[in-house]
């Protein structure tokens, strides 16, 4: 190899290895592609009727709040907290489970929000449909904290109108 050429090669082997950068190298999966991954398949088990959503993402010790105004509203400081009062409350109430139908999955870090809409039919056979933004905040594959905004006016109407058991 002349010297010319030897000297491209090399310049050219020094700036892929540079650009490729340590994750590259060593086959790590970086933690907002595994954060994303993670979340994305959690709603593709529960879009499919598998897995147990909150019990396969939450952590037991999450902090979810609920954003906005009404009784649902607010943050709840437990896993457990969120399912007794205000996850099964509203199940109780429906025929059929929430389907969710993804729009969007971002992620930065150890953020992830997720868009995505939901429909079920309620325990009196009256569709319920909603349009759901959740953000979480992962820590060692977990979500520790939870930010949802969603229509709060057809999820209290659900809860008014329908009694639990149907």
């Amino acid at each position: 190899m002349n010297p010319p050429n030897h000297l491209c090669w090399i310049l050219a082997c020094a700036l892929w290895a540079g650009t490729a950068g340590p994750a590259a190298a060593s086959g790590a999966i970086p933690a907002t592609e595994q954060n994303r991954r993670f979340i994305t398949q959690a709603f593709e088990r529960w879009s499919s009727g598998s897995g147990n959503f909150f019990q396969d993402v939450l952590a037991p010790d999450v902090r979810w709040t609920i954003q906005g105004s009404g009784p649902a509203a607010g943050t709840y400081a437990s896993r457990q907290e969120f399912l007794e009062r205000a996850v099964q409350p509203f199940v109780a109430r429906l025929a059929t489970p929430i389907r969710p139908s993804v729009k969007a999955i971002w992620a930065d870090g150890d953020h992830v929000i997720v868009h995505w809409d939901g429909s079920a039919t309620a325990g009196d056979g009256a569709p319920y449909r909603n349009s759901y933004v959740w953000i979480f905040r992962m820590v060692n594959g977990r979500a520790v904290e939870v930010s949802a905004f969603l229509d709060l006016a057809p999820y209290d109407d659900v809860m008014r109108r329908v009694a639990p058991g149907h």
